[in-house]
């Protein structure tokens, strides 16, 4: 299980490093055409667009591994031991079921919608079904990674029960 999650997080991290670099790469031949040709190019802006709709959902997923996300937990350090994990497995119950339902569910949706309909994007003429797949692709890390989480802290909560029993 432990060497699986392994290659998860890797690989997750390596598609979101591979598409960062395509981002920079694309940005500065956009200025470069833009600045040094004087004849911008056409597509960059829109290529741009989409790699930082992927950069941003599978950063997000990256976060949630690295319990990087945003969160005001001055409060919660407060709280008892038992409560704080009642209240982190709490947390990842809820990002799970946002993952499941916005992301997965509705992604698909989303996903589906767009290639029956025949959507592409102007400058690429892509199918913009494939750019959505952003939201169903990282909406699958954040389950795994909330489900994980979520089964540590119950781990937590059972070894606090039967200590204090």
């Amino acid at each position: 299980m432990k060497h699986a999650k392994i290659i998860l997080d890797k690989t997750l991290e390596l598609l979101t490093m591979i598409a960062v670099g395509v981002l920079v790469i694309d940005v500065v031949w956009q200025i470069f055409t833009r600045f040094v040709l004087n004849n911008p190019s056409s597509w960059t802006e829109e290529f741009s667009t989409f790699l930082l709709m992927w950069v941003g959902l599978l950063g997000a997923a990256v976060a949630v591994n690295r319990t990087a996300h945003l969160g005001v937990d001055y409060l919660v350090l407060k709280f008892p031991p038992r409560l704080r994990i009642t209240v982190e497995l709490i947390v990842y119950l809820l990002v799970g079921t946002f993952a499941v339902t916005v992301m997965i569910v509705g992604g698909i949706e989303l996903v589906q919608k767009t290639l029956v309909t025949n959507q592409t994007s102007p400058a690429l003429n892509w199918k913009m079904g494939y750019v959505y797949l952003c939201l169903p692709v990282s909406g699958f890390f954040i389950t795994v990674y909330s489900a994980l989480f979520m089964g540590t802290a119950l781990l937590k909560l059972m070894k606090r029960g039967s200590a204090g029993a």
